[in-house]
């Protein structure tokens, strides 16, 4: 545990991507399997079940300082992140040993895991007993692994390439060892980092290639014919598997969506054995994407019903082929791939389709395409080098996402919150409204958008025209307007104003406009009968 505290204390305190990857590397190159197999665990994002809820954490912190829960809310609201908090506080009480005691491991396998189905006095006793034992940061970082929170700043690229250094495995393969569902134990580290190759999981599959936004004109690119162009297609990313007898479709988030969409999963079963495709799960009927929030009614729905499947009707759309006959074609061209990705899927009319690329001859005649991307239910164009193999990441280059410039409403500051990790102490979480009568109605929260020096200023404006405080959370007067652009609209009953905004942000803030400029709902309402009628 001291060692893994030290390794997230070197990484909290550098914004350096070479002493993130040497701190890294350092670190897997000295400790047993055990403990590198659950750092890797945690740096690559994963988290344990919850084991105890932040409201557990607060009482039970309550409890043992004897302090007011005001006080504990105040705390939070400055410090922004609860882990670090009540690690704070508890030293008011605790007195610090002088070293973290046990491995990591043992803290995960043998300590916190235990908790798991046991009642709440005998897990607040425990984790009273455990706080006792262990120093400030150590506490910090269990309080992380409890929360689920542990964002330290490092990605799995950079994770990968600190592996890639430790043991002298190439990249590639260190980072499809690391898709799919995989135990972090001895064993499970002993094979991501070995040499040799001795089979991979059926249900694995691999890591994905993501396009780079293109910021000029397609000119830049050279040559038209050198091109695959297609529509971006709005829905969800994924990966399907047929291997083994079984079919896997798996998100990019990494998320097994098993028995989601059981209509891919029976189109899947259909095709050959060592078959893996890579598409794009689309809300779809009468040969054209459905708003993506239609799909979001079938994604967290384990097991939908006859009506939902015909309510919400789905098709995976394949625009890649990374495997046949059990043969990975990574390496191969794009343009052989897609060859035999047309033959693969040219005559299916089921749940899984192929996207078809788009003729235009010419940047001039795709460029005029791309302006009916909105009103086709997509987001603008994929742009991909036909002599181009699947990578792995973000790698530039050879995949571009051409999109169109988003639609955009003028809307009011309403509400504003603390952000994390280092914004803990500025206001960068903000919820916006528009005109609805003579009021405003909430519409969108946005958290990306200005630069340092206007988050600065906004935090300033914020702390001096608060009216109300809901614990972290601050109103303030309705005097600033924001330029929010968005990529997709659609009815909402959920949402206060009746419909809900796709991947909100700011884009400018409207200092020329006073509230009374902003746009109303009826405005917005009209933005989407506009959209509609374009369909």
């Amino acid at each position: 545990m001291q060692r893994f505290t030290e390794l997230y204390r070197a990484l909290d305190e550098t914004n350096a991507t070479s002493a993130k990857v040497r701190a890294m590397t350092e670190y897997f190159a000295a400790v047993p399997a055990e403990d590198a197999a659950w750092a890797v665990y945690f740096l690559t994002g994963r988290r344990l079940r919850r084991l105890a809820a932040p409201g557990e954490l607060r009482q039970w912190t309550l409890k043992l300082t004897g302090m007011p829960e005001w006080l504990l809310e105040e705390t939070y609201a400055s410090v922004g992140d609860l882990a670090e908090t009540l690690s704070l506080l508890l030293d008011n009480v605790l007195p610090p040993p002088p070293r973290a005691h046990g491995a990591l491991h043992v803290w995960v396998e043998q300590r916190l895991q235990t908790l798991r189905g046991r009642d709440a006095d005998y897990r607040r006793d425990t984790l009273h007993h455990w706080w006792a034992e262990l120093p400030t940061e150590s506490r910090f970082v269990l309080n992380k692994m409890l929360t689920g929170a542990f964002r330290v700043g490092v990605s799995r690229r950079l994770v990968v390439r600190a592996l890639a250094q430790a043991s002298g495995v190439e990249p590639a393969r260190l980072a499809h060892r690391l898709m799919g569902q995989w135990q972090p134990d001895a064993q499970f580290f002993r094979h991501l980092v070995d040499h040799e190759d001795h089979g991979e999981d059926a249900s694995r599959p691999y890591p994905f290639f993501l396009a780079s936004p293109l910021a000029e004109g397609p000119e830049v690119l050279g040559p038209r014919q050198d091109w695959l162009a297609e529509w971006k297609w709005d829905g969800v990313r994924g990966q399907l598997l047929r291997r083994d007898g079984h079919c896997f479709i798996w998100s990019r988030g990494e998320e097994l969506m098993e028995g989601r969409f059981p209509e891919i999963e029976a189109a899947a079963s259909t095709l050959p054995e060592g078959t893996v495709l890579d598409g794009e799960i689309l809300a779809w009927q009468d040969q054209r994407p459905l708003p993506f929030n239609v799909l979001q009614q079938r994604i967290n729905r384990l097991k939908p019903s006859a009506r939902m499947q015909q309510k919400a009707p789905v098709i995976f759309l394949a625009y890649d082929l990374l495997e046949q006959a059990c043969v990975d074609l990574r390496r191969q061209p794009l343009s052989e791939r897609r060859q035999r990705l047309h033959q693969l899927l040219d005559r299916r009319c089921d749940a899984i389709q192929l996207s078809r690329p788009l003729a235009e001859d010419s940047w001039q005649t795709l460029s005029e395409q791309r302006e009916r991307a909105l009103s086709m239910g997509t987001e603008g164009l994929m742009l991909k080098r036909l002599e181009s193999p699947y990578r792995v990441g973000r790698a530039r280059g050879d995949w571009w996402k051409w999109k169109v410039a988003p639609r955009t409403i003028d809307a009011v500051l309403l509400y504003a919150q603390p952000g994390h990790g280092r914004r803990s102490n500025l206001f960068t979480d903000y919820t916006f409204g528009i005109r609805d009568g003579e009021g405003l109605v909430p519409i969108a929260k946005a958290y990306s958008g200005l630069d340092n020096s206007e988050i600065e200023r906004l935090d300033r404006w914020i702390r001096r025209h608060t009216t109300e405080r809901f614990g972290p959370v601050r109103a303030v007067e309705a005097m600033q307007v924001f330029e929010l652009a968005f990529e997709g609209i659609a009815p909402s009953p959920r949402h206060k104003s009746g419909i809900a905004l796709r991947f909100p942000r700011i884009t400018r803030w409207r200092q020329d406009l006073a509230p009374r400029d902003a746009d109303s709902l009826d405005d917005v309402r009209a933005l989407l009968e506009q959209i509609r009628s374009a369909g």
